[in-house]
């Protein structure tokens, strides 16, 4: 669609915005407006659903007929079945007379249903049945009634979800979603949010007949960088608060946090590792076996140095540097080094009887066998329970199953 159809589209209905996610969701539902497939309208509350529906509607061949929009999360459980099929005089207590349901008075138009989630299971079968054969039954009644009508339906919640919660039918869900369309949150359209202010603020001033509020641009950025929770209608009650509100028509930053102290929170979003990932688990396991290496290499230094300066030894140079890790605070200074003379270092007789004789091993600086070797550490100290183990390597048990297959671990 050309950026001049669809620009004269939102003048028409009144759309402000330049996002690219905000064109994708408006082109998608121009293309079908003319079309009777059912659409299933997602996003979060207050982001302007109902106003897409009335877009595809008033750009159909059904634009002079009846529209409606029904709020299915409004409308009682016990209720919902009349307001939408009508029902029988005498079909339930208070039900005096016939009365026509919203499929019937809108036959021929379309219906927009909100909150599609919130609908009772036994309403998500009568609504699939006129979603296949355009077919309905009165509350009370025993005649099949026909109706024509499109239906636009939306929701703010994860309708997957709902499925495997059991509340809601599958099979509806993918008769709803033959065109989906995604309309963005007003964070994910962070250019647009100073020019809707701007709109709200103009319509405020002149409905209160005063000068339309401004903002600085410290107060603008703090606009852009809220998460806005309420989407459009949040900023909306915010542009009329502050017409209301203030005296003075440039808001700046400190005056806007006066009126709105929820502007200091921050909205950081909280780190996340995809340990599925197969090379970053690996990574894990290296980082993990680097760190304690360090750490045992550290402690085995202070305890070399502690015995140097407890028996009071001579420590050899090494290329005329003498280093030491800084020792604890028991341990006496080490002693100034002296100029190498190639003498080993001699232990006490009280030292000799204590410490058994040692051999120098030539250090394994195999990354495999430094892996294996953690991991066989886990496992013991988790007596072979895979799932802590993997968790004490900070990977998933498909890398842990792979790596013990891969080394031969059974």
């Amino acid at each position: 669609m050309s950026d001049t159809n669809l620009q004269s589209v939102k003048q028409r209905f009144g759309i402000i915005g330049r996002s690219a996610l905000l064109d994708r969701a408006l082109s998608t539902a121009v293309r079908v407006a003319n079309t009777d497939l059912t659409v299933l309208i997602n996003g979060e509350s207050g982001v302007g659903k109902e106003v897409f529906s009335k877009i595809i509607h008033g750009l159909s061949n059904r634009k002079h007929a009846p529209f409606i929009a029904v709020n299915c999360g409004a409308i009682p459980e016990g209720t919902i079945n009349s307001e939408l099929f009508g029902h029988e005089k005498g079909a339930f207590t208070g039900a005096t007379s016939d009365r026509k349901g919203y499929f019937e008075t809108v036959h021929g138009g379309t219906i927009f249903l909100d909150e599609i989630g919130e609908m009772p299971l036994d309403t998500q079968a009568f609504l699939l049945r006129i979603l296949e054969t355009g077919e309905y039954i009165r509350v009370g009644s025993s005649k099949v009634q026909k109706t024509d009508v499109r239906v636009i339906a939306a929701t703010n919640v994860d309708l997957l979800v709902r499925i495997k919660e059991g509340k809601f039918r599958e099979d509806l869900y993918y008769r709803l979603n033959t065109v989906p369309i995604y309309v963005p949150a007003l964070r994910e359209r962070r250019e647009d949010i100073y020019l809707l202010f701007r709109k709200f603020a103009y319509d405020f001033g002149e409905k209160y007949r005063t000068s339309s509020i401004v903002l600085t641009d410290d107060a603008v950025q703090i606009l852009e960088n809220y998460a806005w929770p309420g989407n459009i209608r949040e900023l909306k009650n915010l542009a009329e608060q502050l017409s209301v509100l203030t005296d003075q028509n440039e808001i700046d930053a400190e005056t806007l946090v006066r009126f709105f102290p929820q502007f200091l929170k921050r909205n950081l979003p909280a780190q996340h590792i995809d340990t599925s990932k197969e090379n970053l688990s690996e990574r894990e396991i290296l980082y993990k076996l680097l760190f304690d290496m360090k750490s045992d290499l550290t402690d085995l230094k202070q305890l070399v140095f502690g015995l140097i300066s407890t028996n009071n030894l001579d420590m050899p140079e090494y290329n005329g540097v003498v280093s030491s890790p800084p020792l604890i605070e028991s341990q006496k200074p080490f002693p100034e080094s002296r100029p190498h003379d190639d003498r080993p270092i001699i232990l006490s007789d009280s030292a000799r009887e204590t410490y058994a004789k040692t051999e120098v091993v030539e250090e394994n600086l195999s990354i495999e066998d430094m892996e294996k070797e953690l991991i066989l550490k886990a496992l013991r100290k988790h007596q072979g329970k895979r799932k802590y183990a993997a968790q004490e390597l900070g990977i998933s048990e498909r890398t842990l199953y792979r790596k013990i297959n891969q080394y031969h671990l059974d």
